[in-house]
């Protein structure tokens, strides 16, 4: 299993923290990850991020490339707000700058206030998203396009800047919902499991992706890249006690944002900590966590991308967790 670290959590931070001093402890931390071992660091994207002040994947992303040369680089983007023209350059502009490292992933998005403020309309965010990955597909593996879509219109253009990787960076779907999943693995695309669901939500969700992925012979692949929410420490209490900090908080906010509401039905975010934690985050002492990353190996994962970070927590704090990890962790799952 190839790992990763989310940075997620340390581009999120709380209004009146000094944003430049912050991204000077990102590369610091994604410097300290390369050298513990992790193949990839990853960022997500969202806009609009009250009560957190956040910055954009893209351009941060290509300025820490720079810093370590050689990681794997993740970007979730919401591909129903992007132009597909715009998308499809910055992607292979990101993965020449990367030396043909960069992974792409694709999330629908679930917040109206997004879809609102780029005056999209939410309930065409399905095609809108598939319109704009085939437009992207073609860019990059062909010459001449034109492309009479339903919201995008291309006359014989092409895009001169091809990505490194053939035939393009990997595609990720970041998913929740069953239908989501089903729709990736009709696609041939890489189901990137989300870091929401329970255990048992995920692991029928992975039997119905390859299912639905055989019926359609659609080559989809049978190893997966997954995220999860990590948080290790010698005690087993005190771990439970320091992730409720942060994560609690942190969940808060996706429950106000309406996270929950693109799970299944079978799952939701819960009010109290330890239910919330409950078969859903990877908290606990080394061999909690070696047991509970185990389970999902198990389940196909080739890639695990692990936040260990969140916002509000000290750099000194995260390098511990992260340095924990790789010593008492890692060995037994990559």
């Amino acid at each position: 299993m190839k790992l990763g670290v989310s940075l997620s959590g340390m581009c999120q931070q709380p209004v009146g923290t000094d944003m430049i001093q912050n991204f000077k402890n990102i590369v610091t931390y994604a410097k300290k990850a390369q050298e513990l071992g992790f193949d990839l660091v990853y960022q997500g994207q969202h806009y609009l991020t009250h009560p957190y002040q956040q910055l954009q994947t893209i351009p941060l992303l290509s300025r820490l490339s720079a810093e370590i040369e050689g990681m794997g680089i993740v970007g979730t983007l919401v591909i129903p707000l992007h132009q597909p023209v715009d998308l499809a350059e910055r992607v292979a502009t990101i993965d020449v700058l990367t030396g043909g490292k960069f992974h792409l992933g694709c999330a629908l998005g679930y917040r109206d206030q997004e879809y609102d403020s780029f005056g999209i309309d939410p309930k065409k965010r399905v095609a809108r998203f598939l319109e704009c990955l085939d437009i992207a597909q073609k860019l990059w593996t062909q010459g001449k396009v034109t492309y009479d879509g339903k919201f995008f219109q291309l006359n014989d253009v092409e895009a001169m800047l091809k990505p490194i990787q053939k035939p393009h960076p990997p595609i990720w779907i970041a998913a929740n919902h069953d239908n989501a999943i089903k729709r990736a693995a009709r696609r041939g695309y890489s189901w990137y499991v989300n870091p929401h669901a329970g255990y048992e939500t995920i692991k029928r969700q992975i039997e119905l992706y390859h299912e639905t992925a055989e019926n359609a012979d659609s080559g989809a692949p049978k190893k997966l890249p997954i995220m999860r929410e990590v948080f290790v420490h010698d005690d087993r209490k005190t771990a439970f006690t320091e992730a409720n900090k942060f994560l609690g908080g942190k969940y808060e906010a996706y429950s106000q944002w309406g996270q929950d509401k693109a799970l299944p039905e079978d799952d939701e975010f819960s009010d109290e900590f330890v239910e919330l934690a409950k078969d859903r985050f990877v908290i606990g002492n080394p061999e909690d966590c070696v047991q509970d990353l185990l389970k999902y190996k198990e389940l196909g994962m080739e890639y695990g991308i692990f936040r260990m970070m969140y916002p509000g927590m000290s750099l000194n704090s995260g390098m511990q967790l992260l340095e924990t990890f790789a010593s008492k962790v890692m060995p037994h799952i990559k």
